[in-house]
């Protein structure tokens, strides 16, 4: 909940700051001032996702994957411009609870699925799947990381008692859905517990496998272990269990503001699916990260 008050405290804050330019500008006269400074400070966020396309179109180099055109930058900015004020000013800090974790006794025998959010997110990113798979009676447990800004190997704990719930409920390992850093979490879990069969399928979306060049400007410790070339990606690699690409299916895409160049959210092995122009946070509403997941709970091999 700790990123829920953060949130919540900077989103206010915005408000009230927009609001107090707009009432001093009318107060001196400024109409014009007004409705430009509030849209100013409602608007900044959109001026930072810009720079961060900058750099993904720059740092793109010899990356196999294709060179995003500047259509597809622009459509997938405005994606990103849409998204986050929902994500992050809406869902995570006033609705991460809206839809708790679904366990009901009588799911014995159905497949569950297991929720695992990125940097700087909460439970409340899922909000959408949580409503759907809720009223399709689909077991599921979502969780929150914290410490926010600790180490990645701390959230092994969180993520085995997620599964374990799961495992108690149906009976069956889940199917486990992770966004960005998230990714990096259930591979940490999956080094610590080395269980290949706990789980039927993973299904990663803007993970940085391998990395990112965003994060050479990090400060929290987990943003400096996803740094391209790590220690710590290093010393994963060597821990994880034999056969875990098998078990993995990579959404990426080369207008992925935050993890890029795009091939770094490849996992060597794994079922890798590109998706043209989708930025990062805009990628857990994509049909096809979804569909996946239905494909996998229809699965009873």
């Amino acid at each position: 909940m700790r990123l829920a008050r953060i949130q919540q405290a900077t989103t206010i804050g915005g408000v009230l700051l927009a609001f107090g330019w707009a009432v001093h500008a009318l107060a001196e006269g400024r109409p014009f001032a007004a409705a430009g400074g509030a849209l100013l400070i409602s608007l900044a966020y959109a001026a930072v996702l810009a720079l961060e396309f900058a750099c993904l179109r720059l740092a793109h180099g010899d990356d196999p994957a294709p060179r995003p055109s500047h259509r597809q930058l622009l459509r997938a900015w405005w994606g990103e411009v849409r998204s986050a004020p929902r994500v992050f000013c809406w869902q995570q800090p006033f609705c991460s609870r809206r839809w708790p974790d679904h366990l009901p006794a009588d799911a014995t025998g159905r497949r569950g699925v297991v929720f695992v959010h990125g940097f700087v997110c909460n439970r409340g990113v899922w909000n959408g799947w949580l409503a759907r798979l809720r009223a399709a009676g689909v077991p599921y447990a979502a969780i929150d990381l914290e410490p926010v800004f600790g180490s990645i190997d701390a959230y092994v704990e969180t993520i085995e008692l997620a599964v374990q719930a799961v495992e108690r409920t149906t009976g069956r390992p889940p199917v486990i859905v992770a966004h960005s850093m998230g990714g990096l979490a259930l591979r940490r879990w999956w080094a610590e517990r080395g269980d290949l069969q706990r789980v039927h399928r993973a299904i990663t979306l803007g993970t940085p496998h391998r990395g990112t060049w965003l994060a050479r400007f990090a400060f929290s410790l987990n943003g400096r272990q996803m740094r391209i070339g790590s220690g710590w990606l290093q010393s994963l690699q060597q821990r994880e269990p034999p056969g875990l690409a098998g078990a993995l299916t990579c959404f990426y895409s080369h207008c992925d503001n935050i993890v890029f160049p795009p091939s770094t959210a490849t996992y060597p092995g794994a079922d890798n699916r590109h998706l043209e122009g989708v930025a990062h946070v805009d990628m857990v509403d994509r049909a096809e990260p979804w569909n996946e997941l239905q494909r996998w709970l229809a699965d009873q091999a």
